[in-house]
């Protein structure tokens, strides 16, 4: 009893540190990660297995991690190593894709074929941003189109903020409908044996209907302000060439290659044997063998958010290992019932509304061995429970401005560049759309499964 209720506290100080976004995440999780690790299961419980367990360090010599046909990586209750490997490997590839000018490339070529006209361009950037969020991680799409999308402001005298919005929601979206685009699916997908293909088909429709619906959406909030901006375009930016974005052709070339292969080996590794983690590997390897700065490309890597991570597996093994999140799923089982259809409403609404205000990350990290108890006690399809954890989690994230990284990445990097974001401004747009989409998601998750 003690150990769960030291368990509890520490994850309740944890989310509300989070929450009030006084101290930096990084530094939270882990405090909070290894104090689990050291007073709970060490301390109070005495049991060095559990701690071991927590770290889960065996992973690395397990031959499934590295290959498994079907695509199963890990089943564990500490650290996810193959999320970690994952989104790795493909940070540093993103990265030299970046320095090779890439996503300028795109903005570029993409604005100049539009005419640099707002309406077309929010819309045009926000599919942009749903189709790179599928492969890419959402959180270094809305890096790049915040600042593209801050620079075309300047120059053709516009408000970027509602644009802003719009990418960060779309971003988001497109990352909910595949496996490798948000790290709530890679954490989901890794840590229950899903592939890229489940992902794919059951949520990409979904997506691309929500989608279209948020196109849609966006264009009738913005289309009466938009008519008055941006009448004439600065001659400077028709003499801008994308072209110019590519500091060199060859190595341009190269990192688009290898972004090819790696698309191409996640969509197939349940057919290859390749875990998620190998693939990140090999990303991470032949990246940086094929650059003459791998110090440069290591050194940029997003490690906080990696360390972030690591903190809520910690904090999660502890909460799951003193039956804590035992507890939990209880409690949505009542709320849920027997009945399968009322579950999946229960679970999508549930974690949507908590990751509007906590992280969707931590989200989907505690919900992961929540779904396993559910669906062993209830004797319900794990599968049609995943999906609706997926949607809630994804789709709940996007509603406030720290519900998702992309989200706090996006509106840091706006108020840098002088466009700050009010927590009104932003809930005003992507609140009721975010409402919009997982009503859409629910009805469709009942209907197909």
């Amino acid at each position: 009893m003690l150990s769960q209720i030291l368990a509890l506290i520490i994850a309740i100080v944890l989310f509300s540190a989070l929450l009030q976004g006084k101290y930096p995440r990084y530094l939270l999780t882990l405090a909070a990660g290894g104090t689990m690790v050291l007073v709970v299961l060490l301390g109070t419980m005495g049991s060095p297995a559990a701690a071991l367990e927590a770290l889960s360090v065996d992973s690395f010599v397990k031959p499934q991690f590295w290959f498994a046909y079907g695509g199963v990586t890990e089943f564990n209750v500490g650290i996810n190593w193959s999320t970690i490997l994952f989104l790795a490997g493909m940070m540093i590839m993103v990265e030299a894709m970046s320095e090779a000018g890439f996503f300028d490339w795109v903005c570029l070529r993409l604005a100049k074929a539009l005419g640099f006209r707002p309406m077309p361009l929010m819309l045009s950037f926000m599919v942009l941003a749903a189709m790179l969020s599928m492969f890419v991680d959402s959180i270094t799409v809305v890096l790049f189109l915040v600042v593209a999308t801050a620079r075309l402001a300047h120059f053709l005298r516009f408000d970027p903020v509602p644009m802003i919005i719009g990418e960060i929601f779309a971003a988001n979206l497109g990352g909910a409908a595949t496996m490798s685009g948000d790290p709530p699916n890679i954490i989901i997908g890794t840590s229950l044996g899903l592939s890229f293909w489940d992902f794919l088909r059951n949520n990409g429709v979904i997506c691309l209907i929500g989608l279209l619906l948020v196109l849609v959406y966006f264009y009738l909030c913005f289309r009466t302000k938009r008519r008055g901006e941006a009448d004439a375009v600065a001659p400077e930016l028709w003499e801008i060439d994308p072209n110019d974005a590519i500091p060199s052709r060859r190595r341009f070339l190269a990192r688009v290659s290898i972004f090819g292969v790696v698309i191409l080996l996640i969509a197939t590794h349940t057919l290859t044997g390749l875990t998620m983690p190998t693939i990140g590997v090999l990303a991470a390897a032949v990246t940086l063998v094929s650059t003459k700065t791998p110090q440069n490309l290591v050194r940029q890597m997003d490690w906080k958010i990696l360390g972030f991570i690591i903190g809520l597996f910690l904090t999660v093994s502890g909460l799951e290992q003193t039956g804590v999140l035992d507890g939990m799923a209880q409690f949505l089982a009542a709320l849920g019932g027997d009945h399968a259809d009322q579950m999946v409403v229960v679970l999508i609404w549930f974690t949507a509304i908590v990751s509007a205000f906590v992280d969707n990350i931590p989200m989907a990290t505690v919900m992961v061995p929540v779904l396993l108890s559910l669906a062993e006690t209830l004797g319900m399809d794990l599968h049609t429970l995943t999906w609706a954890v997926s949607k809630g989690t994804d789709i709940g994230g996007i509603a406030t401005p720290i519900g998702a990284s992309a989200n706090v990445t996006g509106v840091a990097l706006a108020a840098k560049e002088g466009h700050p974001i009010s927590w009104k401004r932003y809930c005003k747009y992507a609140m009721p759309a975010a409402v919009l989409v997982l009503v859409v998601s629910m009805v469709l998750i009942l209907a197909l499964h």
